[in-house]
């Protein structure tokens, strides 16, 4: 304690000396520059599946975007057509890799994500703890195709619907999932939701959350977005990284 206070007190001259239009020890302290503001453009100017195309799979000219590497793979099990993605005046929710698997590296095992939240059923509930037996996923071919399918119509979102839009209370949605799909029960999914796991009326809730700095979408009072307001071509875009359950929470009476 001794030593720090010798040290402040032999340089604390350095703390009266004026800092602007001087040096110190030959290094300039203040640099003059003209602020210009900048606003980032949201426009992406190609296609919502043009952009999902250029950040999925690695290729000659992209070695290391594939962000959207394994919503890719879903879609690919699902049998989805990508022009899907070329449709006008919708929105869609895209899945970062978080949001499906992270990896642990350490572990050597997925530690969070889809597979983790939507385990597969290896087995009847044991009678005795009344414990459902699950384990992670491992890959997209774990689960049914048809429940793989039926998760990303649910993030198609059929009207436009960005940050000029949403509101901050809940408004519905109607995305492009059939109304009264049902999940199987080869996964935890379909024993969510009274045992539909997926939003009966094909419906999403979105509403703009207010008490954070960067002002998140959240979708059904549960997952908010990692990044979003991208205005492609045909239509908006947002990202997600974490797990999105496909049916809204109910509400209290």
């Amino acid at each position: 304690m001794n030593t720090i206070r010798l040290i402040l007190k032999r340089y604390a001259f350095l703390l009266l000396l004026p800092l602007s239009g001087c040096t110190l020890f030959d290094m300039e302290l203040q640099k003059k520059y003209d602020y210009e503001h900048k606003t980032l453009d949201p426009n992406i100017n190609i296609t919502a599946r043009q952009f999902l195309e250029t950040r999925s799979y690695e290729s000659a000219t992209n070695t290391k975007d594939t962000v959207f590497k394994w919503m890719r793979k879903g879609l690919d099990y699902a049998g989805i057509d990508l022009a899907a993605y070329e449709k006008q005046g919708m929105t869609f929710i895209f899945l970062h890799n978080d949001a499906v698997r992270v990896y642990d590296s350490k572990t050597k095992k997925t530690s969070a994500g889809l597979w983790v939240d939507f385990p597969i059923v290896t087995g009847p509930i044991n009678p005795v703890t009344g414990v459902l037996p699950t384990r992670i996923a491992e890959k997209w071919e774990d689960y049914p195709k048809e429940d793989v399918k039926n998760l990303f119509l649910y993030l198609m979102i059929q009207g436009t619907y960005n940050f000029n839009n949403i509101p901050l209370s809940n408004m519905v949605v109607q995305t492009m999932l059939p109304p009264g799909s049902i999940a199987s029960r080869k996964s935890l999914l379909g024993f969510f939701n009274g045992g539909t796991g997926f939003d009966q009326e094909g419906k999403m809730e979105l509403r703009i959350v207010n008490n954070d700095d960067l002002a998140p979408i959240m979708i059904n009072d549960k997952t908010k977005n990692r990044s979003g307001g991208y205005i492609a071509t045909n239509a908006i875009v947002h990202v997600y990284g974490t797990t999105i359950y496909p049916y809204r929470l109910p509400k209290p009476l």
